[in-house]
């Protein structure tokens, strides 16, 4: 929940706009010190309309810890600035500024050190792979060795897709202080450092009928600290699915706080594990379920398994799976790069694409960025060299323009990924949603996108795609429209349309939309000129219906008739 307080009665107005806009807000009435008690029990983040110098006599006899306050944010009032005050990473607060600046159009103020400098936080460190910092670390010193600039010595086992990290961050031939270290095993460490547990472990439980969860806990903290195993990294338990309703074992996963994933006896008795057992088999149906669950898990077996009196425990590691994002850059305009693609961006170690694609967003990349640009025709070599990236482990962005997923590398990544990389496709302003909104409206109504590229695809295929769009009068987006080896193919797709086609139908030919070399023609049919058109453009032929009004391409649905 993010409280809001107000003083005076334009702070008052733009409260009421945030509470009426955000679902997770909530507006405090009242005196601002009797509202900010309120808050503060009962909020993880608060905004205060207030001068900061205000909200920092009112805010400091409250603060207690930074891993427990709520972040807050102070707003002046003219809504100029969202200050990030305190709890800038634990808290939120520094989200939360530029949530409310995005908001209220605002500029949003932060001023942590790592944030200034572009370097990677430390106390939000791998936050969303689920990386939980043990207590302890000594995060005032590493972060300070990290934002001056000095040597930070890295261990992880297993690679994880962190994105991005400076060049004072190295993988030392020996482990050094000041030191990153992240690893599920309990190793003594030089200091300073910042220790790091991943969800890297899954534990599996067999148990007899009403064991108690303090049993299952029992058994399996004492074999998680004789295998020198941080409780912190255990990510899930496994067991047989006829105990989906044991309450003690539900209990044992709910006191870790992590899911239960439950298999069938049939697919835990296919499972070769090293310790089997005849009595096992007679009672579930299959002679393993502790250690047959870590391995149907997709765990590698790291402690076998060990008994109780009414508990089985073993414990697996599960393979590091790395990210590839697939993203959409948009037409020319940096505007138009969505939101999703930036984030995808900053968070990806390795970008790959053509260097007039990367060109455009180098100034959006984070320290420590690498980046790869084959030249074109190499796309295959594009597409394996990201997705090598995300198998070892780590994060690749492969960029593309307009939408990765048109006409783009989406569909050969995708083909080639298997289920060990994590692949997400961001999606983005196509080539022909630009040329259409520079245009007017062509695509109020049915339409469809051709390629006329025969590289991979044979004209006579293409051809017939244009014939078959003809006659169901669809309005044409015409990719690929035109090179200095193919000189031919849309002088022909004009020939046919105009067999189908009245030579009045209105054409608009975009070239380079949204970049300063934009170009934008409306003509007809019978007036398209071939040599007008080059690779980077984008022809739209209307329907039966366009029609050009006040010097716009419409296409009607029929609102009007």
């Amino acid at each position: 929940m993010i409280g809001l307080i107000a003083a005076t009665a334009n702070g008052r107005r733009n409260a009421a706009h945030l509470a009426n806009a955000w679902p997770d807000a909530r507006l405090y009435e009242g005196k601002v010190k009797e509202a900010l008690n309120l808050a503060w029990n009962e909020c993880d983040g608060i905004v205060l309309f207030l001068a900061t110098g205000a909200a920092v006599r009112l805010v400091a006899p409250m603060l207690e810890s930074k891993l427990r306050d709520p972040g807050v944010i102070t707003v002046d009032d003219a809504v100029n600035f969202a200050v990030a005050l305190c709890g800038g990473h634990e808290g939120g607060a520094n989200d939360l500024a530029s949530r409310v600046a995005d908001t209220l159009g605002a500029t949003p103020v932060i001023t942590t050190a790592s944030d200034s400098v572009g370097v990677p936080a430390l106390d939000s460190l791998g936050e969303r792979l689920g990386l939980q910092l043990e207590e302890g670390s000594d995060l005032a010193s590493v972060g300070a060795a990290l934002v001056s600039g000095e040597k930070v010595n890295l261990v992880f086992e297993g690679r994880w897709p962190l994105g991005p990290l400076p060049g004072n961050v190295v993988r030392p031939d020996k482990w050094e202080a000041p030191l990153i270290l992240i690893s599920d095993r309990l190793v003594e460490t030089p200091r300073p450092a910042a220790v790091y547990r991943p969800p890297s472990l899954i534990a599996g439980v067999g148990c007899s009928r009403g064991t108690r969860a303090d049993e299952i806990l029992d058994l399996l903290r004492l074999s998680l600290a004789e295998a020198h195993l941080s409780e912190k990294s255990v990510a899930a338990v496994a067991s047989i699915d006829v105990k989906r309703d044991e309450a003690g074992l539900l209990e044992a996963a709910d006191r870790l706080g992590v899911p239960l994933r439950f298999h069938p006896a049939k697919v835990l008795s296919a499972v070769e594990t090293p310790n089997p057992s005849e009595v096992v088999r007679g009672a579930v149906g299959t002679p393993s379920v502790a250690e047959a669950a870590v391995i149907s898990s997709g765990a590698q077996l790291v402690v076998e398994k060990r008994k109780s009196e009414n508990v089985t425990v073993a414990i697996g590691r599960m393979p590091v799976r790395g990210r590839l994002a697939l993203v959409s850059l948009g037409p020319g305009d940096d505007a138009l790069i969505p939101p999703l693609a930036r984030e995808a961006l900053v968070t990806s170690e390795l970008v790959v694409g053509l260097e007039q694609y990367v060109g455009r967003v180098r100034h959006l990349l984070r320290p420590g960025t690498r980046v790869l640009t084959p030249p074109l025709g190499n796309e295959m070599e594009r597409a394996e060299l990201a997705l090598a990236e995300a198998r070892a482990g780590g994060s690749a962005a492969l960029v593309s323009s307009g939408d990765v997923g048109v006409y783009a590398m989406a569909s050969p990544v995708l083909e080639l990924a298997g289920e060990d990389v994590d692949v997400v496709v961001v999606p983005g302003v196509t080539a022909a949603q630009a040329a259409a909104s520079l245009l007017g409206s062509p695509l109020g109504h049915d339409h469809c996108s051709v390629s006329l590229s025969d590289l991979l695809t044979p004209w006579e295929v293409i051809g017939e795609r244009i014939r078959a769009a003809a006659e169901g009068d669809f309005v044409i987006s015409l990719y690929n429209p035109r090179s200095k080896g193919r000189d031919w193919q849309l002088g022909k797709v004009r020939e046919i349309l105009l067999t189908h086609r009245p030579p009045d139908t209105p054409v608009g030919i975009v070239k380079d939309a949204y970049r300063p070399t934009q170009q934008v023609t409306i003509t007809d049919l019978a007036s398209l000129r071939p040599e007008d058109v080059d690779m980077l453009t984008i022809v739209v032929v209307g329907s039966s219906q366009t029609r050009v009004v006040a010097g716009r391409m419409v296409t009607p649905r029929g609102y009007f008739s």
